[in-house]
């Protein structure tokens, strides 16, 4: 980063021969968090990761990161003061300094969260790279996060802990960097939205199918098969690799598992040629542990939709 805060504008400066990533994403009081079960450096913290892990997913290294706030009057400051705290222990571990934003009055507390990444040009891990024969993989384990907002709903107490993959999740980013330095990864995504969903978006966009297997997926403790599936919120990498390469059982200091396999859409979907967006969907089957196969439907966790 040339300039950060202190002028209209930041100034960042990409390395020669690398390209910019940009992502951003919304944060709302109520649908992404609730005062009375995150603490203020939880919601700083997840706000950012969001970010984060869009960077992790492309194989890429962040720069700087934008942050603009919605307040609403009667807001402490020391909840704001929570928040900020959060927010900066995340950004200073992953070393991505905060290079300007916004502070506006507003009815609930909204954080828009900007981030700013660079890499190597053309080496972009995108969804659309699968291709059949293609192996499935997961960073870590899946369903933690959704596992304990079940609990929440359920009325019961949990302690949020700078342990807690629901409270204070980490970026994959070192794992997305080693596998788009070492050419591994022929597409890549984070499971924010749930394993159904997000495998959904890398068949969608690489035009294939895929068959999972359950017994292999890395389900969290005290999560089951479904949250694991659906529950989304894990921010861990769903990555496809050419069958012939040999992974390592950690990248990046984090599990990898493989989940399944990419197959042509048309041996599910039964279509050739185009086909539109529930053909894809149709086409990603998971065999259950009593051997039985069945459709995959993408069911990601609806965060925050039930009766306040």
């Amino acid at each position: 980063m040339v300039r950060g805060i202190g002028d209209d504008c930041a100034v960042l400066k990409v390395a020669p021969g690398h390209q910019l990533l940009v992502t951003t994403d919304l944060c709302i009081e109520d649908f992404h968090f609730r005062r009375t079960w995150h603490p203020p450096a939880s919601v700083g913290h997840r706000c950012l990761v969001r970010g984060l892990s869009d960077i992790a997913a492309m194989g890429g290294e962040p720069l700087a990161c934008f942050l603009s706030l919605g307040l609403p009057s009667r807001l402490s400051q020391k909840w704001v003061d929570g928040f900020l705290r959060g927010f900066e222990l995340l950004a200073r571990r992953f070393a991505v300094p905060l290079a300007g934003g916004d502070v506006s009055a507003a009815p609930a507390i909204t954080a828009d969260i900007v981030v700013a990444g660079q890499i190597p040009s053309g080496e972009a891990v995108l969804r659309s790279g699968a291709r059949p024969g293609d192996r499935i993989y997961v960073t870590g384990e899946l369903g933690g996060s959704a596992a304990v907002l079940q609990r929440l709903y359920a009325g019961k107490r949990v302690t949020p802990s700078r342990s807690d993959c629901h409270f204070y999740p980490l970026p994959r980013l070192e794992a997305g960097r080693w596998l788009r330095r070492r050419g591994l990864a022929t597409a890549m995504i984070d499971v924010s939205d749930g394993l159904s969903v997000d495998l959904a978006h890398i068949c969608q966009e690489s035009r294939v199918g895929a068959s999972i297997n359950a017994q292999d997926i890395p389900v969290a403790k005290r999560a089951n098969l479904e949250l694991a599936l659906h529950g989304g919120d894990d921010y861990e990498l769903l990555f496809t690799a050419p069958a012939k390469a040999k992974l390592p059982a950690t990248a990046g200091g984090v599990k990898l598992t493989a989940i399944g396999t990419i197959v042509d859409h048309a041996r599910y979907a039964g279509q050739v040629g185009h086909v539109g967006q529930k053909d894809y969907l149709s086409a990603i089957r998971i065999l259950g542990q009593n051997g039985q196969e069945r459709i995959l439907a993408p069911r990601g966790w609806q965060h925050f939709t039930k009766k306040r």
